[in-house]
């Protein structure tokens, strides 16, 4: 069978200020197959989707320059990639954060204190096949 495998690996837009937790979750989900870009702020990823359509993008909310709420409002990923999941990981158990990512298109809301990266990864998995 080896040969039917897609040679187009799905790219996943990770979206995170934090080094550590950055490289980690690339670490990881390079090594589930997929492959990653990493912008550290939102407006490097408006930029990145100027030219490239991720298949998932992984979304914290508390960074610089662009927070997570004003990306998606600025990607209108709700109207632009009807479909196209992001999965919010997050600091902070705020209800209008979540709210406000729900409206402006996000497909999951996780806790970081929740979820490792491995765990992270495989909710990208799931969602990745549940498409």
């Amino acid at each position: 069978m080896g040969m039917s495998k897609k040679l187009n690996k799905p790219l996943i837009l990770v979206i995170e200020d934090e080094r550590i937790l950055s490289e980690a979750c690339q670490i990881i989900l390079e090594a589930e197959g997929y492959k990653v870009h990493v912008s550290s702020d939102g407006k490097q990823a408006l930029n990145f989707l100027k030219e490239t359509k991720p298949d998932l993008i992984l979304l914290d909310l508390r960074m610089p320059v662009m927070n997570g709420v004003e990306f998606l409002k600025s990607a209108e990923l709700a109207k632009n990639s009807p479909g196209l999941p992001v999965i919010v990981f997050s600091n902070y158990d705020v209800q209008k954060d979540i709210d406000e990512s729900y409206v402006y298109g996000a497909t999951h809301y996780i806790l970081k204190a929740w979820a490792s990266p491995k765990e992270l990864a495989k909710v990208v998995k799931d969602t990745l096949a549940n498409r």
